[in-house]
This record gives structure tokens, sequence and C-alpha cells, in this order.
């Protein structure tokens, strides 16, 4: 594979990151712009059943996904950024993979074939392929020591099913840092949120959301930077605690490194207003090339 051809992708955004968290999706497409990643959305996506789907009916969430994965050409990966649809989309490819019998039957079942070879990426991982060195050479802004917790919450680590898949692990961290943030990962940063069960015990939510902002409070963090949409939702709208903290989408801090102009109409979005903290360290305002050491 050439370079050029490593970046292209597919595009999966899921119901959360395309509609509520629509600040996520629209940071990743300017930050997809800025590093010259090509992404193909795919056409007349659904959604990969979620939670709900697959606790009411498994075989509905596990069609609901297949879907998806037919809708994905064999030739390029598919990138997804939120790691319940990263699972799932994974897991249903995982089944089809070993029993070719259930592939087949999705192939008829929606009248395409579904690649056995088609590789699911996370967003990080696409980070990762362009590397590095040429993501630092490509910043506008340096982050001024912004001291952030790299939230992943408990999806986008390996769950049992799919403890031999990729996943890409402290890499927000490694790739903020080096572009002038300053990581505060003696906190909760890996305890769920809650997840859905916001919907249905907000009031059990809102416990484990205190204690995550506490204990990045108690270490001493600006905010947190998440790779989940309902992380990010959760945290801002469940917790009741005195101090609260800015909560990023790991796109936007990345986004307003690389220079986006745009980045103001995305915070608007949030319960809590991050702009005063990212006026304090500087970071709004036309950016300044050459600031990243």
């Amino acid at each position: 594979m050439n370079p050029e051809e490593s970046l292209k992708f597919s595009y999966y955004p899921g119901c959360s990151v395309a509609t509520t968290a629509a600040e996520s999706n629209h940071s990743l497409m300017q930050v997809c712009r800025l590093l010259g990643l090509d992404l193909q959305e795919l056409e007349d996506w659904n959604c990969c059943g979620s939670s709900s789907a697959y606790s009411v009916d498994p075989e509905l969430g596990f069609n609901l996904s297949a879907r998806n994965l037919s809708l994905a050409p064999g030739d390029r990966p598919l990138l997804v950024m939120c790691p319940r649809c990263l699972h799932h989309l994974r897991h249903t490819h995982l089944e089809m993979q070993q029993d070719p019998r259930k592939r087949r039957a999705q192939e008829r079942r929606w009248g395409r074939p579904i690649s056995p070879d088609l590789e699911i990426v996370h967003f990080l991982e696409a980070l990762i392929r362009f590397g590095l060195d040429r993501l630092k050479k490509g910043a506008a802004r340096n982050l001024n020591g912004l001291k952030f917790v790299p939230y992943y919450g408990c999806t986008l680590f390996r769950p049992p099913a799919l403890r031999r898949q990729k996943y890409y692990q402290a890499e927000v961290e490694n790739i903020l840092t080096a572009l002038g943030g300053v990581a505060v990962t003696r906190t909760y940063n890996q305890r769920c949120c809650g997840s859905f069960l916001s919907a249905v015990k907000p009031e059990l939510v809102t416990s484990l959301v205190n204690d995550i902002i506490g204990s990045a409070v108690a270490a001493g963090a600006d905010c947190l930077v998440t790779t989940c949409a309902m992380c990010q939702l959760n945290l801002e709208v469940r917790c009741t605690a005195a101090k609260r903290l800015p909560i990023f989408h790991f796109s936007e801090i990345l986004a307003l490194a690389l220079g986006a102009k745009d980045c103001q109409g995305w915070f608007i979005r949030h319960l809590v207003n991050p702009r005063p903290l990212l006026k304090d360290r500087g970071l709004l305002g036309p950016p300044r090339l050459g600031q990243v050491p």
C-alpha cells in the first residue's frame, strides 16, 4: 500500500456523532481536510444497533451492523469515531469471518457482498498511520500546557470477545502531549460514565460522573478530552459537582491545534463553556504558525 492509499478511508459516522454530537463530526471533518485524509462516507448508512437494539433483540442489532458492513467497499479501511459503533461493527464482522454461512446469509439479505477482509479502524489508528511527526509539522497552534484528562471510558478498551483485535490506548495523550498539552492520567479516566443508563437511572449516572469529574479536579486538570460522544454528553449533562470542567471531543482539540478556523461554532454547543479556558491558554484567535516545538 502506497502512502496515498493509506490515507483513504470509508467513513461511518454513527447516530450520535452525526446528530447530538455534531461538533465531533464537524471537527473530525476539519481535521481530515487539514491533514489530507480522504474520507468517503457510506451512502445510506443506518444505526449500528447501539445498546438499545442489542438489548431488545440481538439478532436485529447484528442485522443492522451487517447492513452497514455491506455498504463498505473492501478496498479501503472503514473509519469509525464512536467506540460503541466500532465495537458492534467489529464484533459483527468477526462473527461473519468465523462463520461464512452468516456472511452469505447477510449478503443474500442485503444483495451486496461483504468483504471478509474489510479493515475496521478507529480514528486514532488513522492518525497513527498518518504519523506523529507529520502531525506535529502540520500543527498551527501549541496547546500551551493545557492540562487535560484523556478520558477513554470503558468501551474503547478491549472487550473480551474482541481481545485479539487492535485497540490503541494512550494515543490521545501521546498526540496531544506532542502538540503542547499536559496529560493528567491519575484520574478515573477509564471508569464507565454510565452510558445509556443515563436515560433510565440518571441518579446512578450522576454519581459516576461526579466521581470522574471530581478525580480530574483533584488532579489539577483544566478539562477532560473524550473519544466517545456518549461519554461527552453524560459528563456534561449529569455532573452536579460544585466545580465543573469543560468536556471536549478529542477531534475538537486536535482541530484547534491544526488551525481550524470555525471552531467557535462548535463551542456554543457545549453546556460547560470552554471559551474562557481556551482564551486563558491563548488558544482562541488566529493561529500562529511555528508554535509547536
